[in-house]
């Protein structure tokens, strides 16, 4: 039973990737941005629902689709890293705005994002 406990313990002291990846179309010049405290979970669920058909954000798998994954990048676009003392709320608030600060860059670049 000491065994299970620490095995616990550990996994709740485990702290994975946080931050922002981006799943962009260079053919249709769009993308769709995505903020998680855990990014490589996060983007693998992504891209198996985008396999499978049921990502959430429709137009975005009607074009995976439509034109085929090799059409697609999907790629970390910043990490956030872990604060000493921070709680919860603050990670959260660092994210939006760091999502916040993407969109505003991806659109200076031309590029817009998917509609949901």
């Amino acid at each position: 039973m000491d065994r299970r406990k620490e095995l616990k313990s550990q996994y709740k002291d485990l702290k994975p990737d946080m931050g922002m990846y981006l799943i962009r179309c260079e053919e249709t010049k769009k993308y769709h941005l995505e903020t998680t405290k855990n990014l490589k979970g996060h983007m693998n669920g992504a891209a198996f629902k985008l396999e499978t058909g049921n990502h959430p954000v429709r137009e975005l798998q009607k074009e995976w689709k439509a034109l085929g994954k090799d059409k697609f990048s999907v790629e970390i676009a910043e990490h956030l890293e872990y604060k000493e003392d921070a709680e919860d709320s603050y990670y959260d608030q660092e994210l939006l705005l760091m999502k916040m600060l993407w969109e505003e860059k991806l659109k200076e670049e031309g590029l817009t994002a998917y509609s949901k």
